[in-house]
């Protein structure tokens, strides 16, 4: 993977956290619209490191791909995760 790891670690070491937060709250039974303004937040942070992760995946794999002229896999690989993020 090339993307940037320390940038990636953070989005996902701050997602774990807020999701911990969630379950603290979800133990202490707080109002149901707290808890589902940390979901949307933590899930927005899950999002953004996705993104990264993928366009790294297209800057690095999929350029290479295209000097190699085996683009047409990576192509096929990522239309297969499209049709599962768009579902």
């Amino acid at each position: 993977m090339k993307a940037d790891r320390a940038q990636l670690e953070l989005l996902l070491k701050t997602a774990r956290g807020q999701i911990d937060g969630i379950l603290k709250m979800v133990d202490e039974d707080r109002y149901c619209l707290e808890i589902s303004t940390q979901i949307s937040a933590a899930a927005s942070l899950l999002k953004k490191a996705n993104r990264t992760v993928l366009r790294s995946h297209m800057d690095h794999c999929v350029r290479q791909a295209v000097a190699d002229g085996t683009v047409d896999t990576k192509l096929d690989e990522l239309t297969l995760l499209l049709d599962k993020l768009t579902d």
